[in-house]
């Protein structure tokens, strides 16, 4: 090159009338082209970032194309501008460097350790836009690829490194790769978290365990909450209280977990809680309970069909009913029962599809319990809960309406009570 030329006569002239001896000329010639090769790597580590990346920038950002855009974001290109600096060793460093072999080896060995360096942070980058456009996938939910990601990751990180070894200590790849074979146990000490990630990673996308936004339940680890990340190492879990919680990928295959996906997917939610009936209160209907309770609208044809069929019933088989214990008799507990299905079964916010029933659980200490045992027609938590409340504060109100009392344990309050009567 003309300028390379010149430049090297010229140097020599100034030297050689400045009087210094031709050793120290041979040293200041040297720094001087390294001064040169650093200020052209400025400058065309400048071009690149100022000038050719804002145009890259501003020609993105008008396309239409959504890929672009994300490799914009995860700097794909301002990771490949750092090719640049070593670029003009590449060019200038062997002609500039002619009469310092030492030098330009040295020079060219570390550029070539920087380029493995450059490349292995762009292919990070393109990985990492890999994913983002994965992810705007639905597919992205049930099948999550970012544990995969950081696996390719980390083998290209230790490719990398054996390639930066081979070139510092000037020998094949392969000669580092074979070694690896005896280092495997240690490897296998160091990644064993990444290998147990990885291996219930590939369990938990292929049987498709747990997707990201699934309600995950478990409590060993404190977690009950939405997913909001699955990596190759943990699994991060938004609690209700807005808490995280990070569970190990692995804890996923060897631990037990509830998974609430399959309520939320099936449109219903499950309520199920007792009402305990005080025992002392349970009594057969007489005829003016009967009539009372046949003004109901709801039991109105109930108490019709059931006075028919007691009254088939009793004739059938001639009871004397006027002995309370002969044949069969409706009672303000059955009554009630059924009056409570019934107003489920008419209520807006009960899944009409889903098995819906009251039932009457053993006697205890608390009385006699009415499960209710019915679904709602909406998972949302907020409804849920609203939908429950507004039946169970009917079925507390409306208890005393069948002459029976709810069961608590006494108070202080309850004793007054009974001991100065209003």
């Amino acid at each position: 090159m003309v300028f390379i030329e010149w430049l090297n006569n010229y140097l020599d002239s100034l030297f050689s009338s400045s009087g210094i001896s031709a050793e120290l000329a041979f040293y200041f010639k040297a720094l001087s082209f390294i001064v040169l090769i650093t200020l052209l790597s400025v400058v065309s580590n400048w071009v690149a970032k100022s000038i050719i990346l804002v145009i890259v920038r501003k020609i993105i950002l008008k396309s239409n194309f959504k890929w672009d855009d994300i490799l914009l974001e995860k700097k794909v290109f301002q990771r490949l501008s750092h090719l640049a600096p070593v670029s003009v060793i590449y060019i200038f460093g062997p002609v500039l460097m002619v009469e310092y072999p030492t030098m330009a080896r040295l020079s060219l060995l570390l550029g070539n350790v920087y380029v493995v360096f450059v490349i292995l942070i762009v292919v990070y980058a393109l990985l990492d836009s890999a994913g983002a456009i994965y992810n705007q996938y639905d597919i992205a939910k049930t099948r999550p690829i970012k544990g995969y990601i950081q696996v390719t990751k980390i083998i290209t990180g230790l490719i990398a490194g054996i390639f930066a070894l081979s070139i510092l200590f000037d020998r094949s790849p392969l000669y580092f790769f074979t070694g690896l074979g005896a280092i495997t146990a240690i490897l296998l000490l160091i990644f064993k978290d990444t290998i147990l990630g990885f291996v219930a990673g590939v369990q938990v996308t292929t049987n498709n365990l747990v997707q990201i936004g699934d309600w995950l339940e478990m409590p060993k680890y404190g977690a009950d909450g939405d997913v909001i990340d699955i990596s190759l190492h943990s699994v991060i879990i938004r609690n209700f209280d807005r808490t995280l919680t990070t569970i190990p990928t692995y804890a996923l295959v060897s631990d037990s977990f509830k998974n609430w996906r399959g309520m939320v997917q099936s449109g219903g939610r499950r309520i199920m809680r007792d009402v305990y009936i005080d025992i002392g209160t349970i009594k057969f209907c007489d005829e003016e309970m009967c009539a009372r309770f046949e003004s109901v609208y709801l039991l109105k044809e109930y108490i019709a069909q059931k006075k028919k069929e007691i009254d088939e019933y009793n004739k059938k088989h001639n009871f004397d009913t006027s002995i309370t214990v002969n044949g069969r008799r409706m009672t303000n507990i059955g009554t009630f029962r059924a009056y409570i299905l019934r107003y489920l079964q008419n209520h807006p916010g009960i899944h009409k599809e889903m098995p819906c029933m009251v039932r009457q659980m053993p006697p205890g200490e608390k009385g006699v319990a009415l499960q209710v045992y019915t679904f709602t027609n909406d998972v949302r938590w907020v409804v849920y809960e609203g939908t429950q409340a507004d039946i169970f504060d009917h079925i507390l109100a409306i208890a005393g309406f069948f002459d029976l009392r709810i069961f608590q344990f006494p108070s202080q309050i309850t004793f007054n009570h009974n001991i100065h009567p209003r």
